[in-house]
């Protein structure tokens, strides 16, 4: 655990020092929402009927923009080839550098959401859970993200490659999240989506840093 909580705290000194990015990823979610009724019928209506797909798919493209710092930065720096040959389990190291990815990025989109959803008509009452939703998917996106980020660290530009093997993990995360958003937006239980998110967090914390751990020694052979 110790090595743990030493990664985390250097991740995020690290990610203090260049803050920059995480508001650029922030404002492009921002910008993405405020946008949308540019592009389109700017009515109530609509609006409110978009909201949860919306705000899923500006969270997923902001995180996308932001999962190639998980691990380069430390392999431009050598850092990674210490961390494998570390005392501590890889897996754990990894959980703490995706820890410290989500404090960076995707608590900041849970923070943001209510003035997200206000601006696209939201009710307040619904607000709660729109949070939680996005509570327990942001850091399954991190978590997923991380097995891509494993597997391309090798190849140069690999971001379409990297997207097109996340995308297809990220549907339930968006299904769920999107679904737990509608049904609070409608004034129904959102207990269903919710738990689901639930156990998709459990699932990829248990099962996801092996993955990327795995990778990142497949990837630095």
């Amino acid at each position: 655990m110790s090595g743990f909580l030493a990664m985390l705290r250097r991740d995020l000194l690290l990610l203090a020092r260049q803050r920059g990015e995480a508001v650029h990823h922030v404002l492009f979610f921002l910008l993405l929402v405020a946008l949308f009724p540019l592009g389109t019928r700017p009515a109530p209506d609509l609006l409110l009927s978009v909201a949860p797909a919306l705000m899923w798919m500006a969270a997923l493209l902001a995180a996308l923009l932001s999962l190639d710092r998980l691990f380069r930065p430390d392999l431009e720096d050598g850092t990674l080839e210490q961390l494998l040959l570390s005392r501590e389990p890889l897996a754990l190291l990894v959980l703490a550098k995706v820890a410290a990815y989500w404090l960076g990025g995707g608590l900041i989109f849970v923070l943001v959401s209510p003035l997200v959803a206000l601006l696209l008509g939201v009710s307040a009452q619904a607000i709660p859970i729109i949070m939680l939703s996005l509570l327990l998917g942001t850091p399954v996106l991190g978590l997923i993200g991380a097995i891509g980020v494993a597997l391309t660290l090798g190849l140069q530009r690999a971001g379409v490659l990297l997207s097109l093997l996340v995308f297809p993990l990220y549907v339930p995360v968006l299904i769920f999240g999107a679904g737990a958003m509608q049904a609070a937006i409608e004034g129904l239980s959102a207990a269903g989506p919710l738990y689901m998110l639930g156990g998709l967090l459990l699932l990829a914390m248990s099962l996801a840093p092996l993955a990327a751990a795995a990778a990142l020694r497949i990837s630095l052979e």
